[in-house]
């Protein structure tokens, strides 16, 4: 018995030393160290997604929680994978808020998928920095190829794909978008009335418009006074109202103020208002107002015909941007832009390469388009001039964009390709393509609109649950698959309403049974209800109606 447990320990002992030792032998990069140890971790991965429904969809720890578990400082000696998995499991995971999880309907959604998986995963094993095309040519090539493809599938004017005038780019999130074509269009502006007048220039949105357009403003030097988020209500179901956008910019520029740019959404952060595009267009064309439409979260939806029509008025915009990480499948982050001329970029402080040499079969097809160019900026000679020069791209990057020597090559300074590092904030890039590539690819169209159409099903089915309890209420009209709600018993007036609501979320949230969100309109507390989660089913719409029922009632019991 005694030389039993003496022989099982030494054996555990043995076996632990052959595993740090194993360690200690772990290169930086080895294909057979790579494919075990990737084996675990997709093991590892593909068990949790099989039991994501068990933890808490809110992370239930306290501030500062994880500081208490792990050590003071990193390990001087490797440890075993094992052992690093272990501790995610019991440390890391309680502290993760499951935004996966078919019980997760807070915000917006988030998507994974095996798809964008994969993708992400060749794009980190192959692991290249795609800021210019020498750099690695099929990440730009196929970054053009695919947004292309998005494009045609949301049915986008033609002036938006890389083969004529326009064209896309993927960034890290609606934020750059917004900042990168807001940069555009104020340096469009300045080179034409001067950088003094960068005081005067106004930015417009609704007031339901997402807070990056006043982070993008802050970071632009836009005065905070001038950054105009116009109000609105439930009579236009909170979408922007063409009148109430033209009074503004017809009281701004009366006052010797610039309007230079209009942020319109189709589907708001809190209750996908869809602003009127084609008639918001039309002010802004009208006023030499860039026209930037966030559809961040319902872009995706607008792959099926019979949503389409919530993008009508794209043509009228300068620049269009969704993403793909929210309800395409596609691992974050993956959030596409399209910018329709380029002579705005050409003009401003990030250099494109869209008007490529190589589309121009001939002297008139040169100066086509070169008049093409002038005629799309409306600004003063000044501007028209450098415009002009829009063959002699080395000298106008040269003046406009970094260039430093260490990045110069054959390629970039003939203009024969697209650097998309002038499309972005940052130089480096990783090749985001990939995954959306996996996703349009290994899925298709009628299994994306597919995909779609049965989230918004799901929210139906909720909002039919919220209209035949007489204790609740859909707030704002059901367009995709959010719905806005809240409890509204009789007899409660304003704040008694909105604290019995913010009650209900605490409460519902705290079981760690489903998440929901929050928003406020017209000083109403409301609660979003927003179906998108991968794994999301009947039956768990069904489970997060009783949660509610189940945490209403006792709420109400206490009145």
């Amino acid at each position: 018995m005694k030389l039993g447990l003496i022989f099982l320990i030494s054996f555990l002992f043995l076996m632990n030393r052959m595993d740090r030792e194993g360690c200690l032998n772990l290169k930086p990069m080895d294909a057979e160290q790579l494919r075990e140890s990737a084996h675990k971790m997709v093991d590892f991965i593909a068990d949790y997604y099989k039991s994501i429904e068990k933890f808490p969809v809110l992370s239930q720890v306290e501030p500062g929680y994880l500081r208490k578990l792990l050590p003071d400082s990193a390990p001087y000696h490797p440890e075993p994978l094992q052992d690093i998995l272990n501790d995610v499991a019991t440390t890391i995971l309680p502290g993760v808020t499951h935004w996966q999880s078919p019980n997760y309907f807070a915000y917006y959604p988030s998507n994974s998928s095996i798809a964008g998986f994969l993708g992400e995963m060749l794009s980190a094993g192959i692991n290249i920095v795609g800021f210019s095309w020498v750099t690695s040519p099929a990440a730009t090539e196929l970054e053009m190829i695919v947004l292309d493809w998005l494009a045609k599938l949301l049915k986008l004017p033609e002036d938006f794909l890389s083969k004529g005038q326009g064209g896309g780019v993927i960034q890290g999130t609606a934020s750059e978008a917004v900042l990168v074509v807001l940069l555009a269009a104020r340096d469009r502006v300045l080179r034409r009335a001067g950088k003094s007048a960068l005081e005067k220039l106004v930015v417009y949105a609704s007031d339901q418009t997402h807070s990056c357009i006043q982070k993008a403003c802050q970071i632009a030097g836009i005065h905070a006074e001038n950054c105009k988020a116009l109000t609105t209500d439930s009579a236009t179901n909170f979408a922007l109202s063409p009148e109430v956008l033209a009074d503004a910019i017809s009281r701004d520029a009366a006052s010797g103020l610039i309007p230079f740019f209009l942020c319109a959404t189709v589907g708001t952060t809190s209750s996908t208002a869809v602003d009127p595009l084609a008639a918001l267009g039309r002010i802004a064309k009208s006023n030499a107002v860039w026209f930037h439409i966030d559809a961040a979260y319902a872009g995706s939806a607008c792959i099926c015909p019979e949503y389409r029509h919530y993008i009508d008025g794209v043509e009228e915009a300068d620049s269009f941007n969704m993403n793909a990480h929210k309800w395409f499948l596609t691992n974050f982050d993956c959030s596409v832009l399209w910018v329709k001329v380029c002579t705005y970029l050409l003009t401003s402080s990030f250099r494109t390469h869209i008007m490529q040499p190589k589309i121009f079969n001939s002297l008139h097809d040169v100066v086509t388009a070169t008049f093409y160019v002038i005629a799309c900026v409306p600004c003063q000679s000044s501007v028209s001039r450098k415009a002009f020069k829009i063959l002699d791209r080395s000298a106008l990057i040269q003046s406009l964009s970094t260039s430093p020597e260490f990045l110069k090559n054959k390629a970039s300074e003939g203009n024969l390709v697209v650097d998309y590092k002038d499309w972005q904030i940052p130089l480096g890039r990783r090749f985001r393509s990939l995954k959306l590539w996996m996703v349009l690819r290994l899925y298709g169209l009628e299994n994306l609109q597919r995909y779609i159409r049965n989230h918004i099903q799901l929210a139906e089915i909720f909002e039919e649950f919220l209209k035949q309890d007489s204790r609740f209420e859909v707030v704002t009209p059901r367009l995709f698959s959010l719905v806005c709600f809240r409890l509204r018993p009789l007899n409660c007036d304003l704040n008694s309403c909105n604290k019995l609501n913010h009650d209900l979320l605490e409460a519902v949230n705290a079981t760690g049974r489903i998440f929901i969100s929050h928003t406020v309109l017209s000083g109403r507390y409301i609660l979003r209800f927003a179906v998108g989660a991968p794994l999301t089913e009947e039956r768990h719409i069904n489970a997060a109606w009783k949660v509610l029922q189940d945490e209403a009632s006792s709420l109400l019991e206490l009145l």
